[in-house]
């Protein structure tokens, strides 16, 4: 049975401790595989404060669950969570705390139901496990090493190959076929591949627009490494010199970036990294053309806790994985962002993501 996952058990156990719960049922997958190693798509975990953890699964999974786990899987037919009050039963508890924020109402009726002589008591888990996974652990943060370096080594064999006249959706696809050819299992999420007027819009799909001389080219990808995601954002300027406005832009994102990166430190503030970074923009002019969050945690999603931004509150613990990513966009001329991957530490982050942030000048 893998130590990290029991590790991770032994810590959500102490938790449900504090909160008087008996057991937890995990239903929501990641969750699952943080606390199992299950990398399949159909699982549960009961783990109860005293006593062995059980995992669930379909038939598919059974082999897989058990090699992945170490664990003996139990069999279940059918939807999981109405299926797994019996399993709880047998586990010789009462109060259970269930993640009702993965659970539709359908779900977490059925589940209720299913608990027909009413011997469980069920109580909201409250993001308990995401709470957890918000400290990255060593084998954690050696992932997202691994899946960051991945990436800036796809970017960088981008950048120096052709880029003129090719469309961004062509781009887009060399640059995810070339994360998998330096060791990716998949690509983290949809790459943004913005040329020109196009790299004012924060989350462009890629079109068939070919790039032209003098574009800004926004690229925002990132590669997935044993389930773990690296974010990164650059913006080049294609085959000519670049022209003032976009060297004035490039620099105040840039300085940006920079004040994030400096605020961003144990216990700090999000909503204060945000507003730091806001007022660094505001003598440049274009204070509001920053229209999104600052950043937000990247693990086992590519958006998980914490997050900054206006509407978020919240600390950022030591050993946190978050990205820094201020923009500017112009509609109708061009956007510039810039966003790193990297872990909190006390007295300097760990940038993972590695790739140069001058405004470099690419596809001549």
């Amino acid at each position: 049975m893998p130590q990290i996952n029991e590790d991770r058990r032994r810590r959500l156990r102490e938790l449900l401790e504090r909160r008087e719960l008996d057991a937890a049922l995990i239903t929501e997958i990641h969750n699952v595989r943080y606390l199992t190693g299950f990398t399949g798509s159909s699982g549960a975990l009961i783990l109860p404060v005293d006593g062995d953890p059980v995992f669930a699964t379909d038939g598919r999974y059974i082999e897989q669950g058990e090699t992945e786990t170490g664990l003996e899987p139990r069999l279940v037919t059918g939807p999981l969570p109405p299926r797994l009050p019996p399993l709880v039963v047998e586990a010789r508890v009462r109060r259970v705390g269930i993640e009702t924020h993965d659970l539709t109402v359908d779900q977490a009726a059925a589940l209720r139901e299913a608990d027909r002589d009413g011997s469980l008591e069920f109580v909201g888990l409250d993001r308990a496990v995401e709470e957890l996974r918000t400290v990255k652990d060593a084998d954690e943060i050696a992932a997202l090493r691994e899946a960051c370096e991945v990436s800036t080594l796809a970017l960088d064999q981008l950048a120096a190959g052709t880029i003129l006249d090719r469309s961004e959706r062509d781009l887009a696809r060399e640059l995810d076929n070339l994360m998998l050819d330096f060791g990716a299992e998949a690509v983290g999420f949809d790459t943004i591949m913005a040329s020109g007027p196009n790299s004012s819009i924060p989350h462009h799909h890629p079109s068939s627009r070919t790039v032209q001389r003098g574009d800004l080219l926004k690229i925002d990808f990132g590669a997935r490494v044993r389930g773990y995601h690296a974010d990164c954002t650059r913006t080049f300027v294609v085959g000519a010199e670049p022209a003032d406005w976009q060297r004035d832009v490039h620099a105040a994102v840039h300085a940006a970036q920079a004040v994030g990166l400096k605020h961003a430190r144990p216990d700090a503030d999000t909503r204060a990294v945000f507003d730091a970074v806001v007022a660094s923009l505001e003598p440049t002019g274009y204070g509001d053309k920053f229209v999104h969050g600052l950043g937000h945690g990247v693990g086992l999603l590519i958006h998980e806790d914490p997050f900054m931004g206006e509407t978020h509150t919240g600390r950022l613990p030591d050993r946190t994985a978050i990205t820094i990513e201020p923009g500017v966009y112009l509609p109708g001329l061009g956007g510039v962002r810039i966003e790193d991957t990297l872990i909190v530490h006390a007295d300097a982050p760990e940038i993972l993501t590695t790739a140069s942030k001058d405004l470099r000048v690419i596809g001549t």
